[in-house]
């Protein structure tokens, strides 16, 4: 099950009491002190985690909790350190709290400290002084932090495919990558996000993404692309596919950039291109070079025509804007 958002309750742990003891052996009856101070409560921190996809697990368990710190001991020993609570997450997940982002993953094994423990204690050795040699006093633990979080997670990808149901978004990631996406001949067939690898050239290749179809009102909650229009928000281009069948391209790609803008302006400052998907219908078809000024590259994932030199030009704009 796909899970791009999650609310969890994490409490770090409460630093350990300071200890109040004094040196006693046989021949030193009255030994100054000698309590140690309290270990450091443990942290909540989220580790970055390539092999996880989705936000389930933090779906389903909402409260996080990090291991107390031990009480100081005599001897001036120190109390242990309470162990943190580690979180996996997967790379692209932002974490809010009221509303403000506090912290993002966006690399393997990448931390964040969400909720710091409370600070152990000092024993009464601390508190010795010239003028008080046998001091009673010694500090309780302070209480970890606490924090109502919202995870949201971003998938990381280099291209974006925008288009409406039944575009051929699904079929082209099909063929340019290994993903196998569900694919079928009626609208909403995607439902979930796809991630694909594409080979370029000289070894090296991008992500590619494909979401749910768009439909006019998706910024208003109309359709299933609201949900999914922020997984395109960190690639470094977008294609807009668009089915040669449509009367009006123009107005099918008005259409989809306007949606965009109303759910976020900044993602059509992205490199743009408009893919003409199942030319193979009429391969004698004449098409434009360009569709409100962006060039336009007709393809048929079926016959496997355009391919290559869309391919060729996603790996170039990649690679020069990363």
């Amino acid at each position: 099950m796909f899970i791009d958002e999650a609310e969890i309750e994490v409490f770090a742990g409460r630093g350990g009491s300071g200890c109040l003891s004094f040196h006693r052996e046989k021949f030193v009856p009255k030994g100054g002190p000698d309590g140690g101070d309290g270990g450091k409560g443990g942290d909540v921190v989220f580790v970055g985690d390539e092999n996880l996809h989705t936000l389930m697990d933090s779906k389903y368990k909402k409260h996080y909790r990090a291991k107390n710190g031990s009480p100081g001991e005599g001897s001036n020993k120190t109390g242990k350190n309470g162990e943190n609570a580690e979180i996996a997450v997967p790379l692209g997940t932002i974490f809010r709290e009221d509303g403000k982002v506090i912290g993002e993953i966006l690399s393997h094994g990448e931390r964040f400290a969400a909720a710091a423990g409370g600070k152990g204690g000092r024993g009464n050795a601390r508190f010795k002084s010239p003028t008080n040699r046998a001091p009673r006093e010694f500090e309780t633990g302070r209480e970890g932090e606490k924090k109502l979080l919202k995870l949201e997670l971003k998938l990381l990808a280099d291209v974006g495919l925008v288009g409406f149901p039944n575009a051929g978004k699904s079929t082209l990631i099909s063929v340019l990558s290994s993903a196998k996406p569900k694919i079928a001949d009626y609208p909403f067939t995607t439902l979930i996000p796809n991630l694909g690898i594409v080979d370029c050239f000289n070894y090296r290749s991008f992500v590619i993404a494909d979401i749910p179809g768009l439909i006019e009102g998706a910024h208003t909650g109309k359709g299933l692309g609201i949900q999914f229009i922020k997984h395109i928000e960190r690639t470094s281009m977008l294609l807009f596919l668009i089915d040669m069948t449509e009367q009006n391209p123009k107005k099918a790609f008005d259409v989809l950039k306007g949606e965009l803008k109303k759910f976020n302006p900044e993602i059509l400052e992205k490199p743009m291109l408009i893919v003409l998907t199942k030319t193979d219908i009429d391969p004698d078809a004449k098409f434009p070079k360009r569709i409100g000024g962006i060039p336009v590259y007709p393809i048929s994932s079926i016959s496997r025509t355009g391919l290559e030199e869309l391919k060729h030009y996603c790996c170039e704009t990649v690679l020069r804007n990363n």
